[in-house]
């Protein structure tokens, strides 16, 4: 009897958190839509956005495909507790939304409800597949006041080698970054092999703010925001 007593306050304390918790749409800053996805892609757009106090965290990204439209619904968990005090500090936040497989051609982007981006997806071409070895690129570094960043990581062997940095522009707010190594050998065991390369951010989009784009393994990639001083 004792056990059911003390049993019932504890799943009511559980019912009254459960509700005091949920997820709600957070406003949105910016929409970035990264160019040279093909219909073999992953695709995946990048949300720029703010957490209004410290009451909201865990960012999560719900989404669905609708014809012609991307349809992302970007929210945050909230405490709705009336007991807690939420600290009135805003928190900038950048996420990755997955959109995964997409038929070639043009897409709207809508984030919660309204239209934010556009987004281009290219035909596969797959005589090129086989020549494509991404690097693992685990971290951005970029160098305050320069155009130098830095991307880091480990590759599976040591007969991977650097190849070339490809980059290509969608000329509005977006560089897309694909590092591309190359094999150098038919031996490769499995050895993780830590690198580092560098590259110049080109200068071509005049906008105070842009997102680097980093494309990795397995339909990985890491985004970072680059202060543009043109």
């Amino acid at each position: 009897m004792k056990a059911k007593k003390l049993l019932l306050p504890l799943l009511m304390i559980g019912a009254l958190s459960a509700q005091a918790v949920k997820f709600e749409a957070v406003p949105i800053n910016h929409v970035y839509s990264p160019k040279g996805y093909n219909s073999n892609d992953d695709v995946e757009v990048v949300v720029e956005g703010v957490l209004p106090n410290l009451c909201y965290k865990n960012v999560k990204s719900e989404v669905r495909i609708d014809g012609k439209d991307v349809i992302i619904d970007i929210k945050a968990q909230k405490n709705n507790n009336p007991n807690v005090a939420c600290a009135e500090m805003v928190v900038p936040f950048l996420k990755g939304a997955k959109v995964g497989l997409l038929d070639k051609g043009w897409y709207r982007v809508m984030i919660n409800g309204e239209q934010r981006s556009d987004l281009h997806v290219e035909e596969f071409d797959s005589n090129g597949l086989e020549d494509e070895i991404l690097a693992n690129v685990e971290v951005v570094e970029v160098e305050e006041g320069s155009r130098i960043i830095k991307l880091k990581g480990q590759n599976a062997s040591d007969c991977l080698v650097q190849d070339r940095i490809d980059v290509e522009s969608n000329n509005k707010d977006a560089y897309s970054i694909k590092p591309q190594m190359k094999q150098v050998s038919d031996f490769c065991p499995m050895k993780m092999v830590p690198f580092e390369l560098e590259m110049i951010v080109p200068d071509e989009i005049e906008k105070e703010k842009i997102l680097l784009h980093v494309r990795s393994l397995e339909g990985k990639s890491i985004n970072k925001l680059f202060k543009n001083n043109l």
